[in-house]
């Protein structure tokens, strides 16, 4: 048993934490500063550069084992196997691109890229599950500030890239190999369950304000100080000060438990003595066992239920009722919406698959533009790609910060289902792909960022509305299921259409055989068809998911009608 206080620090460091451990598990996003490297370096030809693309998708969003585990163990160990991932796989990558290994299969090169990008599914999934059972009430907040962290890493990354690692793709993939791991053997022991508080608690909404402000901060300095590097270049001196003040800002969130030491609340608002509590993984085993002895059904509901009309009027019925509500018989139900629900038990809801959908429609296509966005950038004549990354990582942070902290307020004032915003974005990244696919000159960093945004929504609304629909008991299998929709949709629109495409219209402008063609295409031509096909996959997300919104919107009124979350007792079936 832990004694803990209301509103004490351990959920805060553990949070501060957090966003250290997530702006690693954005290692996945590198590759599009690696990509163009290993295709010279390695003479890969576009489809095969795009299947790696896939593995980096498929490793990065396969978690369905950290999903697994983090119901088994505690924190720490689930981010050791993570840092464990990243070590072994970029690590085999840097042999390859140094050429320190003169020959290695590119099928060991797409199973090396899968683990290290695993990673991020490990770490992501640790943080992630951990401060949502910590924050139960503000899961779209947290959520929003966390992904909204990971989405930043990119542009964090870019600035390590450029300021430090002078533009070195093998430098680089050395970082990851080590740099990352140690920063989770440093952070691992702070991130560990917590008792959620009872209630809401006033300071709580000024602290989570404080981390978004920061982190907001922290986007638009790493943004304005990539595209003044680029303009201006910066001595070697300037650089290494940036870099500086950027680990400062990181460190922000960690000033919220800095305060509550030096200034302690040791009291709450209604003056309720401290109570000794248990872990939040004790509370799930504790869930478990009342769940053997304890009856579904009171005596006052046999009677609710007794004071209903039956269809045949059998005796034997109501004889059953009676002895299920004198505790007699102990009858299993099938847990209602909002309720914790077991793996097997959501995936025979129309609302599981029509969020899987909706949420594929958007990353699996936004995704696709990620993987091949340095080769899109060329193809339309910019040849830094540095700043298009950073661009999209910011704006993939605004839209994951934005998106949490909007539906956030809106289902909590007006009950309206958050997967409104994922059709309001999606019909956006309609427009966005039609302007990529129109190549009109100017528009290309317009839509870049744009789809940055929108791809971040998806993101930050996806996950407290898995875990309000379905419970938090096994939020960590959820959510990795959900997040399948990315590799999916790399593998589909990526893998098996962008770079046929792209292969394609590059051997017809090059004159060469296609398998052995290295070069690159340029021209809107490149990935015209692409675009129009993921604007029209938009489009159907975007009426699955208004499908969604109006099936769920009582769902929203009950779970929020009093203006803030109500945890819902849960069944006996757990």
């Amino acid at each position: 048993m832990t004694n803990l206080k209301a509103g004490t620090r351990p959920p805060w460091v553990g949070l501060g934490a957090a966003v250290w451990i997530q702006i690693a598990s954005g290692n996945a996003y590198n590759f599009p500063l690696y990509s163009h490297s290993l295709k010279s370096v390695l003479g890969f030809n576009q489809h095969q550069l795009t299947m790696l693309g896939v593995a980096n998708d498929i490793g990065e969003n396969v978690g369905l084992l950290p999903g697994i585990a983090c119901n088994k163990f505690p924190p720490w160990v689930v981010l050791m196997i993570g840092a464990f991932a990243c070590f072994l796989g970029y690590g085999v990558l840097w042999l390859a691109v140094t050429r320190t290994v003169l020959y290695m299969p590119y099928w060991l090169l797409w199973l090396a890229l899968c683990v290290a990008t695993n990673s991020s599914a490990w770490l992501s999934t640790a943080v992630l599950v951990t401060n949502m059972r910590n924050f139960p009430v503000s899961r779209g907040t947290v959520a929003g500030i966390l992904k909204g962290y990971a989405g930043l890493s990119a542009a964090v990354f870019t600035e390590i890239y450029s300021a430090v690692l002078q533009k070195s793709c093998s430098n680089l993939l050395m970082f990851l190999s080590f740099g990352v791991p140690i920063l989770c053997f440093v952070m691992m022991y702070l991130v560990r369950a917590c008792i959620p508080a009872s209630g809401e608690d006033s300071a709580e909404h000024g602290h989570f304000l404080f981390i978004q402000v920061a982190s907001v901060v922290l986007g638009l300095y790493v943004l304005t100080t990539t595209i003044l590097d680029h303009l201006l270049h910066f001595s070697e001196e300037i650089s290494y000060t940036i870099l500086v003040v950027m680990v400062v800002l990181l460190m922000a969130p960690l000033a919220i438990p800095v305060k509550m030491t030096i200034c302690p609340t040791r009291i709450n608002k209604l003056g309720m003595p401290n109570q000794q509590v248990a872990s939040s993984d004790e509370m799930h085993q504790g869930e478990g066992n009342a769940d053997k002895t304890e009856p579904l059904l009171k005596p006052s509901e046999s009677e609710t239920y007794l004071g209903a009309p039956h269809e045949g009027g059998d005796a034997s019925e109501v004889a059953m009722l009676l002895a299920v509500g004198e505790g007699a018989i102990k009858k299993k139900r099938r847990p209602k919406r909002g309720e914790d629900f077991k793996f097997t038990e959501a995936v025979i809801k129309a609302d599981f698959w029509l969020l899987f959908l909706v949420y594929f429609a958007g990353v699996g296509s936004g995704v696709t533009v990620l993987n091949n966005l340095a080769q899109i950038g060329i193809a339309q004549g910019v040849q830094n790609t540095t700043i298009l990354l950073s661009l999209f990582s910011f704006c993939n942070f605004v839209g994951r910060l934005g998106g949490g902290a909007v539906s956030e307020h809106f289902v909590r004032s007006k009950t309206v289902p958050p997967t409104i915003w994922m059709t309001c974005t999606q019909i956006i990244m309609v427009i966005t792909y039609l302007l990529f696919a129109s190549a009109i000159d100017g528009t290309l960093y317009a839509a870049t960022a744009l789809l940055g945004i929108c791809y971040g929504v998806q993101f930050s609304i996806m996950i407290p509305t898995v875990s309000e629909l379905f419970g938090l008991k096994h939020f960590g299998i959820f959510y990795n299921f959900m997040s399948l929709g990315n590799p999916l949709g790399a593998f589909l629109f990526s893998g098996l259409l962008a770079g046929y495409v792209y292969d394609t219209e590059a051997a017809k402008q090059q004159g060469l055989n296609l398998l052995s063609s290295s070069v690159s295409c340029i021209g809107p031509n490149c990935f015209r068809l692409t675009f129009l096909v993921l604007a029209g996959f938009s489009g159907v997300g975007s009426i699955a998911s208004i499908i969604l919104t109006k099936r769920i919107w009582p769902v929203y009124q009950m779970l929020y009608g009093g203006g803030s979350f109500r945890l819902l007792p849960q069944t006996s079936s757990h």
